[in-house]
Order: structure tokens, then sequence, then C-alpha cells
């Protein structure tokens, strides 16, 4: 019984003591709840303190739960306390920053006080950027422990769109703000910079009344409130217009163009809508997001007054709480700004009336040549195109772009509507712009005039255009020269696309990225009166045509530009069933009654003044128009004086442009393949006259040791036939050492007697023997030099004295060569032929002017006319030369001061050259060429 007892005693006591460790667990857990759901009541106390604000939740407690709690009251200590740290730590650094921050990004008018600037005209134009911020108050955080304040501004042109939320009674601080607003972004740019569109909901007129002067200069349009279709399709298209116009290069946005190019071409516009809370209608509200989600990059700024808008674009918000105090998203709920105080309304009266007058006057004033030339010269790169001004529109510059998207121009205009003024000054803001390394220009007029040749060296003034590389002029006759000029630009065009393939890139603008070391520039090429070149129904016309269409299509993507200057289209053959050539001329220029430049139903050319063109970046099509007064740029002191300035700044290693006039001939003595012949051992060249070619290439005939290197000049005219005999004669002369070439020389006729005397002086002062012999003279030369070729066959000398006919009319002796001796019954005329077809192996060369082709064959006889490797023909029709030209047909009228030239050994078609003016040529210091002094004064005359 006892140790029952006892057992259940111990049985009791464990169980109590279990009861104890169970209350005590059950304590502790119950406390560690009640901590737990304290801290999640205070964690969930402190976000919602956190969302109202400490400062809210302190005045109405209600707003976070419905009675006082410690669980409140903590979390409201521990908000207030971090409130407090933050706060001290900002007012002893926040505003200050801020306040230095703000002066920064809002300069001048968009951050001063008005007093400071209201009045005065604002001076920065379309190349400054706009300002970051504009000023509208002074905010500061009231429920801070010691309120500090610092600026509020808002971003607006190009960054962000402005939507102001009123309440009851603060639609004059509305207005207020507004017009506060614009009058800073006014003030700050020239007038004219930026343009005001105004529309309200409820009021005809009477909406910023102190800004209407602006509406006599057509700074400010008021907007019917029935009209807002009107308003927004005006938006729309401008925002249309940019980008198939400006930002067609890859640019996103004007902002991004202007920090390229160094220029905004447009205007910022501001459209101020004031509505009535409620939503536009469906059409309308749509139309307006669009011009929200797209109006910044083309300079459209919003400002909306109680009007819904949805959009996923950049825009403020401002929220008026009475009428002197508002909220904005710039600087967060928790800051109150106190709004500035508005300028009295007769003060913004007179500084809208001083803009309107600032810019009447601007747009009356003429704008000079002065004005399309930047202050900085050579700053812009192109990149990714070339951008100039060329007019003014209402005081405004009106620029054209050559660029990937508009490649080509196409000028028109007939004579005296100023196509040689717009050159000018197109060239001139240009080249004013762009370097020598960014910008290339090859200049051709085809009309009889010398508009281009003021940019190559005179004797009065020595300067040129640094950038042009080659000016031609007087090139009417010489259409070959514009064939030459395409050539090139294809050569060029192919040499840049292998480099681009190279790189692995297919634009200009990438293959200058990928070889920052290399010398890439854009070129332009200049053609005026461009329908001279396609005149004849010729190869000419054929070939041009093929390479003008290459270079039109393929030029774009590696930088090589036209701009062809006509003042008729339409009657180009060449042309007709190949529309894809004028299709690569976006921009169109069209001058005072300029026909089919523009398309068929833009007639805006024919109403134009003297002195305006059309611009068209458009194709030509009507809504692309542009309407310019162009200055005037030939004047003296105006493209003179820039060219002066440029020349300057050239590189001093630069060389000229070649000039090629083709009134004149080639001096043989400035020709830099003439003066650079030096004794080689080589086979020598005899240099025959020019060849119509970019580089001004001699044409020459290489005398090797072969059959058939003999030469033949063909025609009547005495001065052409002798300077080809006088330049292969001095040209070879100059390839040997004294004494190293002989020379026979055969003045066959009276007419020549001075062409022979002063070629034969030449060659005795260079050291070399020269025998002169007439008609008693010339059987007994041939027949010696027909001895001398079977000596030297005869003969192992390995390198025979180099020996050379000149016949100066070979026909005129033709009596005299066929006899025959009474002894030998062998004639000159066969010594003739044999030295014409075994001399050249054995160094002994004939070169001989013929008056007629059938004259050269009647010295040839029978034999093969290739015993003549060479020739060059004038006046003399092409039909005539067929059978020296391998049989192929000639398309050759005679032409005077040209001839046509063939070599069998290198040429697969008779190509034209002029003959060379040999006067100075003895002399070792000659005048390069005809100077553009000279050129001007017998326009003059």
């Amino acid at each position: 019984m006892r140790k029952r007892n006892e057992r259940r005693s111990r049985i009791e006591a464990a169980f109590a003591r279990l009861r104890s460790s169970v209350a005590t667990a059950l304590g502790a857990a119950e406390n560690e709840r009640r901590r737990i759901h304290a801290d999640c009541a205070q964690r969930e106390f402190a976000l919602r303190i956190a969302q109202i604000g400490v400062a809210e939740a302190a005045r109405d407690p209600s707003r976070v739960e419905g009675a006082p709690s410690p669980a409140f009251d903590a979390a409201m200590t521990e908000a207030t306390l971090e409130r407090d740290e933050i706060y001290a730590e900002w007012t002893a650094s926040g505003p200050v920053e801020l306040t230095a921050l703000t002066a920064a990004a809002a300069p001048g008018s968009a951050g001063r006080p008005w007093e400071e600037w209201l009045g005065w005209v604002g001076t920065a134009d379309l190349s400054s950027p706009a300002p970051e911020l504009w000023h509208i108050g002074t905010a500061e955080v009231p429920d801070s422990p010691a309120p500090q304040p610092f600026p509020a501004a808002v971003p607006l042109l190009d960054e962000s769109h402005l939507r102001i939320t009123t309440r009851p009674g603060t639609r004059e601080t509305a207005e207020a703000l507004v017009q506060n607003l614009l009058l800073r972004v006014l003030g700050h740019f020239q007038p004219g910079l930026v343009r005001v569109h105004v529309w309200d909901v409820a009021q005809l007129t009477g909406t910023l009344p102190g800004l209407y002067p602006l509406t006599r200069a057509g700074l400010l349009t008021a907007h019917d409130p029935t009209r807002l279709d009107e308003m927004l399709e005006a938006l729309s298209d401008h925002i249309r217009r940019i980008h198939t116009s400006a930002l067609l290069g890859g640019h996103t946005s004007l902002r991004a163009l202007a920090a390229e190019t160094g220029h905004r071409s447009e205007p910022w516009r501001i459209a101020v809508l004031f509505g009535d809370g409620q939503p536009l209608r469906e059409e309308q509200q749509q139309q307006l997001q669009r011009i929200a989600r797209n109006g910044l990059a083309c300079g459209i700024q919003l400002v909306i007054v109680d009007l819904p808008l949805t959009v996923n674009s950049a825009i403020e918000s401002v929220t008026l709480i009475d009428p002197d105090r508002a909220r904005c998203s710039m600087t967060g709920p928790e800051a109150v700004i106190r709004l500035e105080e508005s300028p009295p309304g007769g003060t913004v009266t007179k500084a809208c009336s001083a803009v309107a007058e600032a810019f009447l006057a601007r747009r009356a004033r003429v704008r000079t040549f002065e004005d399309l030339v930047p202050e900085q010269l050579w700053t812009q790169r192109s990149t990714s195109g070339l951008h100039a001004p060329v007019g003014f529109s209402e005081g405004e510059p009106v620029w054209v772009t050559l660029g990937d998207a508009s490649p080509h121009t196409l000028i028109g205009g007939p004579s005296g509507s100023g196509k040689t003024n717009f050159l000018y000054g197109m060239l001139g803001g240009m080249a004013a712009r762009y370097s020598p390394d960014e910008l290339e220009l090859y200049l051709l007029d085809f009309k009889e005039g010398v508009s281009f040749a003021q940019f190559t060296p005179g004797k009065r003034d020595p300067s040129w255009l640094p950038h042009a590389q080659l000016v031609g002029v007087n090139v009417n006759a010489d259409r070959e020269f514009g064939l030459a000029l395409l050539r090139f630009l294809s050569a060029e065009m192919r040499r840049r696309a292998d480099a681009a393939k190279a790189h692995e890139v297919t634009k200009l603008e990438e293959l200058r990225a990928e070889d920052p070391d290399g010398r890439w520039p854009r070129i332009v090429a200049v053609i005026d009166e461009f329908q001279y070149l396609f005149a004849e129904r010729d190869t000419v016309s054929s070939q041009a045509t093929t390479l003008l269409e290459d270079v039109a299509r393929r030029g774009r993507s590696q930088g090589i530009h036209l701009v062809l200057a006509s003042q008729d289209v339409s009657g180009i053959e060449a042309f007709w069933g190949k529309p894809a050539i004028f299709e690569q001329f976006i921009l169109r220029i069209a001058l005072p009654k300029a026909r089919r430049v523009l398309t068929e139903q833009n007639t805006a050319a024919m109403e134009l003044p003297r002195w305006h063109a059309v611009i068209n970046h458009e194709s030509g099509v009507k809504h692309g128009n542009e309407i310019a007064r162009i200055p005037d740029a030939t004047a003296k002191h105006t493209f003179d004086d820039l060219q002066l300035k440029l020349w300057e700044r050239r590189d001093p290693a630069a060389a000229p442009p070649r000039l090629f006039d083709g009134s004149h001939l080639p001096s043989l003595a400035a020709l830099g393949d003439y003066r650079g012949l030096r004794p080689t051992g080589a086979a020598p060249k005899a240099l025959l006259g020019q060849v119509i070619d970019v580089d001004g290439t001699a044409a020459a005939v290489e005398l090797a040791r072969s059959p058939g290197r003999n030469i033949a000049v063909i025609g009547s005219v005495r001065v052409d036939a002798a300077s080809v005999l006088g330049a292969a004669a001095l040209s070879l002369a100059r390839q040997h050492e004294p004494g190293g070439i002989r020379f026979t020389v055969a003045e066959l006729v009276d007419e020549a007697h001075e062409d022979v005397r002063a070629l034969v002086g030449a060659l005795r002062d260079e050291g070399h023997e020269v025998e002169v012999v007439g008609l008693d003279g010339i059987e007994a030369a041939v027949a010696s030099l027909a001895d001398t070729v079977d000596q030297r066959s005869a003969s192992s000398e390995a390198v025979p004295v180099p020996h050379c006919l000149l016949l100066y009319a070979a026909d005129a002796a033709q009596t005299v060569l066929e006899r025959k001796d009474p002894q030998t019954r062998a004639s000159a005329l066969d010594h003739l032929r044999k030295v014409l077809k075994q001399g050249p192996e054995l160094r002994i060369h004939v070169i001989g002017w013929w008056r007629s082709a059938q004259r050269v064959k009647n010295t040839l006889g029978m034999g093969p006319v290739d015993d003549i490797g060479a020739w060059v023909a004038f006046d003399v029709h092409g039909q005539e030369l067929q059978v020296f030209a391998a049989g192929q047909v000639v398309n050759w009228s005679p032409r005077a001061r040209r001839g046509l030239f063939f070599d069998r050994s290198k040429h697969s078609r008779p190509e034209v050259v002029l003959p060379f003016d040999l006067a100075g040529t003895a002399v070792p210091e000659v005048p390069a060429q005809r100077s553009s002094d000279q050129i001007w004064e017998e326009a003059d005359e």
C-alpha cells in the first residue's frame, strides 16, 4: 500500500512538473505571439504612414487606423525620427545643390527673375541647345524641421510635354503659369525661332491676352475653339514633313541631328491647349496622342491644361493646390511650389511687342551672302551628309541637304534666272562649314562662260577654293570632258566600295567609322548646263547616260553627290525611257519660270519673283515646297572674300585645282608629264597632245623597238600638225642625254618654215644633232636612212643611236619621192616605205604630217597600214579613218583645235586630244596655265 502511494505521489509530481512546463511554454509562446503581432502592426502602420506621409499621418491619424494604439505610436515615432534625420541631412546640402543644378540647366531667361530679362530680345539661335529646365517658382518641404527653399523648374523644349491640372478657383493661376513659361522661352531665343499655337475649348479670344502682340508677326496663332482639327492636322503635317526630310538620314530627332551637324533647321513649336476636364472626341484624342508620342523628336511640345491625356511619352505634371501653390512631378508630392509672380500686364504686352517688332525687322531685312556663312569656319563633319543654307524665308535660313536620303540635286531655270548665283551660294555655304578633308568639289560648266573660273588661282588674286579639285569652263564643245568626269566618279565609287567591302561595311558613314585614319571626303560634282553632254545621239551620250545612271544609283552610299543644272531637261533623248535616273534626284531646285524640274502639278516656280527659288526635298512634290530668297553671291566682297579666308586656312601643301579651259590649248611646258621626262634608258615616249580626262594626261606613244612604231599626223591644218610634231620631238629630246638622239627634219612646204626654225633651235639648244632638209634634199635624206637601216640590220651593235625623221607635209614631196633612180630603179618612196617598215626595230622612227588620209595611203602604197602604229587626225571625217583604226566605225566630225588619237598597241577606239601650245617650251620656268584673271578679262572684253 505504501509503495502504491509513493508511486502515485511521484506520478502526481511528474504531472505537476509537466503542467508547469507546458504553462511556461504556452506563456512564452503567447508573449512571442503578442510581440510578433505588435511588430507586424507597427510595420503595417509604417507602410501606411510612408504611403500618405508623416505629416499627413500626424495631422489625421484616422487615415492610418480607427483609434490610436501603441503600435501606431511606435511607428509614428520611428517614422518621425527617420524623417527628421533625412531632413537634417537634406537641409544641410540639398537646397544648395539643387540651386546649383537648376542654375546650370536653366541659363538666362530660363532661370533668372523676370525683372532681369523681360523686355530684352533673345539672342540664342538654332545652333544653341535649348535649356534643359525652365523656372516656374520656389519650392520647399513644409513639414521639414527647418524648411529651406529651392528653385522649382520643369523640362520643356525637346525634353517633355507639360500637363497642368487645376482646382476650382485656380484657372487664372494656370494661365499665368503658361504665360510665364512662354515668356521665358520667347525671351531666350532669337525672335522667330519659337512659334506658339493656342487653343481654348471655352474662349474664342482672350486667352493669354498679354501675348497677343505676337500674332501680327505670326509668332502666335490663336485657334478657333471649333477648329481644333485644323490645328492638330497642321501639327501632324509638320511631323510628317520632318520625318520625310530632315530625319531621313537615320537621326531620331532634330536635337540629335543638330548635335551632329551643328545646326537646327526647324524652329520649335509649342501647342497650348486649354480644356475643361473632359476628354476630346475619340478621333481628336487619338490624333493628339499621336502628336504627343512623335512631336518631341520634331520640335513640337504640348502644354495641356485640364485635358486628359494618356501617352507613352515624356510628360511632366503640375497640379495646382490653390491660387498660389502647386505640386509638380519634378519635385515630388512632399514639396510645395510657390509659383512665381506674373509680370504686370503692361510689361508683358510691351515685351511681346518688342519681340514682334524685332522679328518683323529681322524678316524684312534683306539677308546677304554673309548670312549664309557661319561665324566659325570648317567646324562641321560630313559623316552623315552635307547641310548648308541657300536662302531665307521670313528671315530664317532655308537649308539644303545632300546625304543618303537626298543624294543628288536637280536645278532648273531659264537663262538669267540665277542658276550661277544659286550655285555660288550653295557651294559657299558648304565650303564654309566643311573643310577640304570633309568635302571635295568637281565643277564643270558646259555653257560658254567662266562661272567657275573664280575658284582657280589668278595673277591679281592668287587664292583658290581649297575644296575644288577640278574646274572646267568653256567645255560646251568638249562633251568628252563631261564623260571623263563621270568615268572618274565611277572609278572613285568602285574604289570606295572596295574599301567598304574590305571593312565589311556598306556606306561611307560606316567606312569612316571603321577607318578613321583614312581620307574619305564627300564628293560633290556640279555640272552646269549638263544637257549639252547628251546633245548628240552618239557613243558619248550613250556612255554618259550609262555612267550617270550608275553614279546616281550607287553613289549615295559612297558619299558621291551629283548637282545637275539645266534650263530644260525634257528634251534629253538619252533619258527617254529611263525615269530611274531622275528618281535619284530627290532634291529639286526650281528658279523663276523653271519648267519640268518639279512635278507637273507643282507650278510654284512660275510665280516666283527674281532672286527666289523653290527648295524641294520631296522629288518636286508640291507639299515639299519651301520658298527662299537667294542672296547675291557673285558680287564683289561676297564669295571672293570667303574664298580668300578659306584659302588662307588651307594646308600649305595643298595643290590648286586643275583648270580645264576649252577655249585655250594646254601648255606643253606646264604639263606634268612633260616636266617629268628624264633620260632613263627605257623606250622613250612621244607626247602628242593632251587627253580630255580629269587628270590632264598626255597622249603618249611609246617608240619601242617593234614594228609599226611610227606616227602619222593627218589633216590640212598646219598649226595643229606642227604642234604635234614639235611636241613629239621636244619630248623625245628631253628623254635623251645631249647628243643621244638624232633628228632629220624635212621642211617640205614653205608655210612650215617658222615652225621648223623654232623647233630646230630648241632641239639644238638641248645639244642634239639636227639635220634640216627641203624638197631638194629629201631624196638623199630618205636614201641615207634606208642605208642606215641596212647597215644596222647587218651590224651587231647592241643599242644603236635613235634617229627620228620628222616630215612636215610629207605628201608635198610625193612626186619627188616617186622618182626612180635610173641605175637602181628604186625610188625615194621605196626607201621611205623601207624605213617605215624596218626602221622602228632599229630605233629609227618616222613622225610625219600628211594633209589627208588618202595621201597617207599613197605613201604606204599597197603595204599594210599598220606600219603607222599611231596617228592623230585633224579636220578629217571619221569614215576616212576607218582603215587606220582596224576597220572599226569611227564616229567623228572635225572640230577646231581638236584631234582624234589612236594607238594600235593600247587603244580599242580613238580618243579626242588637244594639241599643245608650244610657246615657252624651251624656257625652264613657265606659268602653269592660263589664269582665271585672264579668263575674266577676256569675258569682260
